[in-house]
């Protein structure tokens, strides 16, 4: 399915789903996968060649597969290689490099850049203006906020490239920076502006440049009730949420 059916160019090997719909002016290459119920909204480009396409004359696409339920919205990049499950949502002018992969629900914010080759768990959210750079590992219920940037080269200009490591349910703050390689536990929180060149334990809060730990972030109390802790977060925040409208113990609980 269609909008309005202008300009519109499908690779004869791409495989729709039913009820998919494509906006103006996008274009969709080989081995491009489409899942049920997905929107490609105007002037994107899905499964766009790697490099080898400009210089190896037997180039064949790697697959591109976006899951089912997803929204893509205008503008956005995403190159051949790339696997993203079901119930992505991005902002517009988004680029996604190849070999990236994404769980469930996963979201990126308007003009964010992932430079390819690293994983992303279920519900990671990026907001609008990230940088993640290649070969990093990012849990699950990652929320990274607007401006922040992960490096991979220990010793620009090199050859070599480590990203760095998020543990489930972290927590990383506007315009922080994640020196490469640094390995970041669970529900950690990382404030704003903060330069990270050193390892954070599970439930660390670390801020500052460089970044150092001030507090185990359960010691942190609720603005709305100084009395209760405020993290770790599940407990307090469920809105888009697979526990939303229950208690985090009950969906624990639930998938025990």
């Amino acid at each position: 399915m269609k909008f309005n059916n202008r300009n519109i160019h499908i690779s004869s090997s791409a495989k729709m789903g039913s009820n998919v719909k494509i906006g103006d002016n996008t274009v969709i290459y080989d081995n491009v996968e489409i899942g049920d119920n997905t929107i490609i909204a105007n002037n994107c480009v899905i499964g766009e060649p790697i490099n080898d396409y400009y210089h190896n004359k037997d180039y064949q696409n790697p697959v591109t597969k976006i899951g089912k339920n997803s929204l893509i919205r205008s503008h956005a990049i995403i190159y051949a290689g790339v696997d993203i499950g079901d119930e992505f949502s991005s902002g517009h002018r988004i680029t996604i490099r190849e070999n990236s992969k994404f769980g469930k629900a996963g979201k990126v914010g308007t003009l964010s850049d992932i430079q390819g080759y690293t994983i992303f768990g279920d519900y990671c959210w990026l907001h609008s203006n990230v940088h993640i750079t290649q070969n990093c590992t990012i849990g699950n219920y990652v929320f990274i906020y607007p401006y922040v940037v992960f490096t991979s080269d220990p010793h620009p200009p090199s050859n070599v490239s480590i990203g760095p490591t998020i543990g489930d349910y972290t927590q990383i703050a506007t315009g922080a920076i994640l020196l490469p390689g640094v390995q970041i536990g669970k529900h950690v929180l990382i404030g704003a502006g903060s330069v990270v060149r050193y390892r954070a334990k599970d439930f660390d809060l670390i801020m500052g440049n460089p970044a150092k730990r001030l507090c185990d972030v359960r010691e942190i109390k609720s603005k709305n009730n100084p009395d209760k802790s405020y993290y770790p977060w599940p407990y307090n925040f469920d809105r888009g949420m697979p526990w939303e409208g229950k208690s985090y113990d009950e969906w624990l609980n639930e998938q025990s």
